[in-house]
């Protein structure tokens, strides 16, 4: 899961529905539909449940599944950054011996 689909589920939580997270992501409801629709088919459980629309609303939320796969997500997308940041300043310490 990349990042696109880790804001989009986040937003979804925020917001209780995929047009306005969509919206918030900068993305088309329909691509923001698929994205989400692609995240419940790969995982073992849904990560978002949806309600159809119309008269009486409708609406998205993200399930205690998902919401743990977005935590363990994030840890692992800050845990990728914290050691990209340590190589890279050892990295170019050696950059700037050569130039």
């Amino acid at each position: 899961m990349g990042p696109g689909k880790a804001d989009l589920l986040e937003a979804i939580a925020e917001t209780g529905s995929i047009s306005a997270a969509a919206r918030q992501t900068g993305m088309s409801y329909r691509r923001a539909w698929l994205l989400m629709d692609a995240m419940n088919r790969s995982f073992e459980q849904p990560l978002v449940d949806t309600a159809t629309g119309g008269k009486g609303g409708g609406g998205a939320r993200i399930t205690d599944f998902g919401k743990e796969v977005l935590r363990r997500n994030r840890s692992m997308e800050s845990l990728a950054a914290e050691t990209i940041e340590s190589q890279a300043a050892e990295f170019l310490k050696l950059i700037s011996k050569v130039s």
